[in-house]
């Protein structure tokens, strides 16, 4: 396995990114080692709150959400992913896989041995970290899920899978704006028009897809989010991500891991507030699952963010922390 390193020149100077790095080493199946980097600020002995980022962004998406939650005397974990921000990137797409993505972070939350955690979870944060949830819940108090799914086969059933495994080869593929575009318009096949943007795309960019789903504009901002990424060979994460969601008849032991994710959720009692925004057009309305399924969701005062698009943590930040600390009052370890 290649492994490709960001040089930390790119990380200079970043715009409202202050944070001390921190690294840990794990494996690849293959026994190569990789770096994972995580941010760790606040009181050391303050109620952790581990902030899992999805695709294409990295602990940079978390910089809002920092300084408030610390201010509540949490302390904030942050990991970037195999293949993003600060941590190493296997070179080929063919690296990744939902699975390997699960015993990465796996690996990564025993090494540090974390423990009594309020999970934070977007995006492909939700994907893996809900996955590591039901390994390991009794490292677990409370969770926060947030604009994300966990596609299974009651969802994502066999004649689905079936179907969209013949359709997908005929979406072509489409730059970054007419992806939005499909999103916006509620297009069924959006996310396979999605999947082949960033698979196949010549000109896949970071900064299109801020743009494209959260509206962002700021130069500087934009920066932040390409920084990990000096060129083109440093994306295969990136650009693998949406392949791995567990759609295609080729994915079906994935349904099935998440199948068995869910069954411990169900058994979930623990306090789970969903906080959605009301203006992402991937996961809108994707709250109301996790609400009936996980007994822990149930009496709880879930949030909207309202205005907030795919990345809320970029653009509503200090409102969602806001929201986490009310939650953990609200429900004391």
């Amino acid at each position: 396995m290649d492994i490709l390193r960001t040089p930390d020149s790119a990380f200079e100077n970043l715009t409202d990114y202050p944070f001390t790095p921190h690294y840990h080493e794990i494996a690849a199946a293959d026994g190569t080692p990789l770096r994972m980097h995580y941010l760790d600020e606040g009181p050391k002995d303050g109620e952790i709150v581990l902030c899992l980022h999805g695709q294409p962004s990295w602990s940079y998406l978390y910089r809002r959400m920092i300084p408030p939650l610390v201010a509540a005397g949490h302390r904030v974990i942050a990991p970037d992913l195999i293949g993003f921000g600060k941590s190493d990137k296997p070179a080929a797409m063919s690296d990744y896989s939902y699975a390997g993505h699960v015993d990465w972070l796996s690996q990564w939350l025993l090494g540090l041995d974390l423990k009594d955690l309020t999970l934070m979870c977007q995006d492909w944060g939700g994907l893996i970290g809900l996955r590591v949830v039901a390994q390991f819940p009794e490292r677990f108090q409370r969770l926060v899920i947030a604009n994300t799914g966990l596609p299974d086969s009651e969802r994502v059933s066999e004649e689905m899978s079936a179907m969209l495994g013949n359709v997908f080869p005929s979406i072509p593929v489409v730059d970054m704006a007419s992806v939005a575009q499909k999103w916006k318009e509620k297009d069924p096949t959006a996310f396979l028009y999605w999947v082949k943007f960033a698979s196949e795309h010549p000109d896949f960019s970071v900064r299109d897809v801020f743009a494209g789903l959260n509206k962002s504009d700021d130069p500087g901002v934009l920066d932040g989010y390409a920084a990990p990424f000096p060129d083109g060979s440093y994306m295969a994460g990136a650009r693998a991500f949406p392949t791995l969601v567990p759609l295609m008849p080729h994915h079906k032991a994935d349904r099935e891991a998440n199948d068995a994710a869910w069954a411990v959720l169900e058994q979930f009692e623990k306090p789970v507030l969903t906080a959605f925004s009301d203006s992402d057009p991937v996961t809108r309305g994707g709250e109301k699952l996790f609400q009936a399924r996980i007994p822990g969701a149930k009496g709880v005062a879930h949030v909207t963010i309202e205005g907030g698009g795919h990345f809320l943590q970029d653009d509503k930040g200090e409102e969602l922390a806001a929201a986490i600390i009310t939650f953990m009052k609200d429900y004391t370890a």
